[in-house]
């Protein structure tokens, strides 16, 4: 168990890393272009590891059906849902907005673990969700001329985005929680497999909104560092739920969105204000908070 939480906790650093890249390779090829080739080429890697290991088909046997079906199509789902709302959005503080909705699936996760997987909580699991939640608007809003006036009046001329990003947030903490339920004594997971129909979906939603991609050195190198590191941060994320201490993982995982904003700050050279430590604050104590309120 405590190696597939470190992995847990490996993946939440990996994912963090990614974000700048995954940012300039959408500015350069597409967010579909770049999403469906990212996520073919983790698939292919998945299958290759899966193949030289000879261990491909008694993965496959040992798959529960529901575990695949379930947690497959709600993985196909957030990967779509994500980037269909993200390319909605009119604006760059919309893109903000949606997705600081996102960035409500860790709270989720740990939400739908109790009645999901049935465990134990006290009654301040939900402040700490809050507390932590809290701390993430805080990373993301620092150097933003983001409000609630702002929010509101964003929903009501284009609501669409939102409504498709909650839908992103409630589907990932969903695969998270039935990973855990139905996949939990499979020998391997179906990551591989997943991202490989990901990377299909979303090359065919390209087809509906074309884009214009540029090809350049960097975009090779930022593509295969993504396709890598997408490979190994969802592996390594599914055993983490599968089979190691997943309220910690959870809770840990409020940190993504903090990570990611103080690496795309030095990638991308943006400033970090008072704000972003506050919200790092906020996560540390919502997330012990919530690790200490939840148990199997």
């Amino acid at each position: 168990m405590k190696l597939n939480t470190a992995l847990g906790i490996v993946a939440i650093i990996l994912w963090s890393t990614t974000i700048a890249f995954n940012r300039s390779l959408t500015e350069q090829l597409g967010a579909f272009t770049s999403a469906s080739l990212i996520y073919l080429l983790a698939g292919i890697l998945g299958c290759g590891y899966q193949g030289l290991t000879g261990n491909i088909k008694d993965t496959v046997k040992s798959l529960a059906p529901r575990y695949v079906l379930s947690c497959g199509g709600l993985f196909v789902l957030y990967q779509l849902c994500l980037y269909t709302a993200l390319e909605l959005t009119g604006s760059r503080t919309q893109v903000l907005e949606v997705g600081l909705i996102h960035y409500l699936w860790p709270m989720l996760t740990l939400l739908f673990s109790i009645p999901i997987l049935h465990m134990r909580a006290k009654v301040f699991v939900l402040p700490g969700a809050v507390i932590a939640t809290a701390g993430v608007v805080l990373a993301m809003t620092q150097n933003q001329p983001i409000s609630w006036q702002s929010f509101v009046g964003n929903v009501t001329q284009n609501g669409m985005p939102y409504l498709i990003g909650a839908t992103a947030a409630a589907s990932w903490a969903l695969y998270s929680a039935l990973s855990r339920k139905w996949g939990g004594n499979a020998q391997g997971g179906a990551v591989f497999i997943f991202m490989l129909v990901t990377g299909i979906a979303l090359g065919l939603a390209r087809f509906f909104r074309p884009e214009l991609a540029r090809w350049t050195g960097r975009a090779v190198f930022e593509l295969l560092f993504m396709g890598v590191g997408s490979y190994l941060a969802y592996t390594f994320w599914d055993r983490a739920m599968r089979k190691g201490d997943m309220i910690l993982v959870a809770s840990c995982s409020y940190f993504t969105p903090l990570l990611s904003t103080v690496v795309s700050s030095l990638y991308l050279g943006i400033a970090t204000g008072v704000k972003l430590w506050a919200g790092c604050a906020c996560i540390i104590v919502g997330a012990i908070i919530c690790r200490n309120a939840v148990a199997e």
